[in-house]
């Protein structure tokens, strides 16, 4: 059943549609399944995106037809379709008449991922109109509050050396509060890997008032406040909020050093809004795990890690994990900056649209996996800044002299870039930043050629 001439337009104009301020626009890479028109194709996913179905039906009326989605651009040689949807079909909150990512996500990628006509259909990008924008939550917190209680300033406070307790799994809570400590001799930010939270072998109420502890004494040693994400993912929105409960109430005086952490990728939506609005006072850590299943760029369907994290925003993230942009482990590439830049600043360009956003707060990229003080600079090179959260776990842990060595050199990392000094130079003045080079000799070979003759190490 062709549909075209219903939920297709052509003759429709973008800058028509972002001036009226009365549609949410989405761009989709698809290819149609063998034998299917490209419009065709289209024009039937507008349909099960909004108004339509597979058939005509008897309950339609004008209104009806008033709120259909619509296909407004096509490039079939590139596979690029874009819909306006218009943003009546967005379902509010009865308690407030504020938005709700859920209905976004049911609207724009919920039937059309299983259409049988479609070979592939991915989002890329999405623009939301002032007058929904406001009805989102946004973050309650950003990384100028961290800032504000590591004793930097509030403009261009610069890096935040974290890190992630290891072994991920399989510490019993006095050495798991033993990692914290030692690496907080050091560092800033210490997060919980995303599977820990209340194991047998490691009970939440036995170990975090250790982890308190350590804290505590890092703090008298250093002089220097620390910050701790602690996991309180789970299914039940109650079960969230004993969590969440019981680590305030450990932390006590020094709750304002506690953000909170979600998995919002595997939790979805209603965990993340639980955490913004039940604790805006905590710095609420977006952690993706899981995300790759939909966003790899191996993946035909679903939708961006960019889309994920400009979601984010809207929800209140204070934070998310954007990926190393190449300089990591994990999938990534150089261009992936723009996914930082788009949470991070108050307009950004995207892949299809450019994005307002109105003095909502911003979102701190997150920079996580498989980084090292040797691999920072190229980052920061790259990124343009380094005002990002750092958890780097094996680049602390892996330190040949100790955690708290492995954050300090992460740190010089940063500073090494800013002062733009060469790092080799930089390294003959900076023990732990040269000690780097010896942790991870692999990196250093690869990045720094030479490097044991310049810096006089022999193996």
């Amino acid at each position: 059943m062709d549909q075209s001439n219903r939920y297709a337009d052509l003759s429709l104009k973008e800058e028509d549609l972002i001036k009226g301020d009365k549609h949410v626009l989405v761009a989709y890479h698809m290819q149609p399944a063998e034998g299917y028109g490209y419009l065709e194709t289209a024009a039937h996913i507008a349909a099960e995106s909004s108004t339509g179905t597979n058939v005509e039906v008897c309950t339609t009326d004008e209104f009806t037809k008033g709120v259909d989605a619509l296909v407004y651009f096509i490039d079939e040689a590139k596979g690029v379709m874009k819909i306006a949807y218009p943003m009546d079909l967005f379902d509010r909150n009865m308690i407030d008449g504020r938005a709700m990512l859920v209905s976004f996500l049911t609207l724009c990628i919920g039937n059309n991922q299983g259409q049988g006509d479609v070979k592939c259909l991915k989002m890329h990008d999405f623009w939301v109109p002032r007058q929904l924008l406001r009805l989102y939550d946004g973050p309650s917190k950003d990384i100028t509050d961290l800032w504000e209680i590591l004793g930097r300033p509030r403009v261009n406070g610069g890096y935040i050396a974290g890190t992630i307790i290891k072994p991920k799994l399989g510490l019993r809570p006095e050495p798991f509060a033993k990692a914290a400590y030692q690496f907080w001799l050091g560092g800033d930010f210490i997060k919980n890997d995303e599977p820990q939270g209340n194991q047998v072998f490691c009970p939440a109420k036995k170990v975090y008032p250790l982890v308190y502890d350590a804290m505590k004494r890092a703090m008298d040693e250093t002089g220097q406040a620390k910050i701790f994400s602690a996991n309180i993912t789970a299914d039940d929105h109650y079960e969230m909020l004993a969590r969440a409960d019981f680590i305030l109430e450990t932390f006590g005086p020094d709750a304002n050093k506690v953000a909170f952490l979600v998995d919002g990728y595997v939790g979805g939506p209603g965990m993340v809004t639980t955490a913004r609005r039940q604790y805006p006072g905590q710095y609420l850590h977006y952690h993706r795990a899981g995300h790759g299943a939909v966003t790899s760029p191996s993946a035909l369907r679903g939708y961006s890690a960019f889309v994920l994290a400009k979601m984010s925003r809207l929800q209140g993230a204070s934070g998310i994990h954007v990926g190393t942009m190449g300089y990591g482990k994990m999938e990534g590439a150089a261009d992936d900056r723009n996914i930082a830049y788009m949470i991070e600043r108050d307009s950004a360009d995207g892949p299809y649209y450019h994005q307002e956003w109105y003095g909502m707060k911003p979102t701190t990229p997150i920079i996580s996996g498989g980084m090292n003080a040797l691999r920072l600079p190229g980052f920061f090179e790259n990124l343009g800044h380094g005002n990002v959260i750092n958890t780097s776990g094996g680049g602390s842990y892996g330190h040949i002299d100790s955690p708290a060595a492995g954050a300090i050199s992460l740190r010089q990392s940063y500073e090494c870039w800013k002062s733009g000094a060469d790092p080799i130079e930089f390294a003959k003045e900076h023990k732990e930043f040269a000690r780097a080079f010896e942790s991870f000799p692999g990196d250093a070979d690869k990045i720094f050629p030479g490097w044991r003759e310049k810096l006089g190490v022999h193996k």
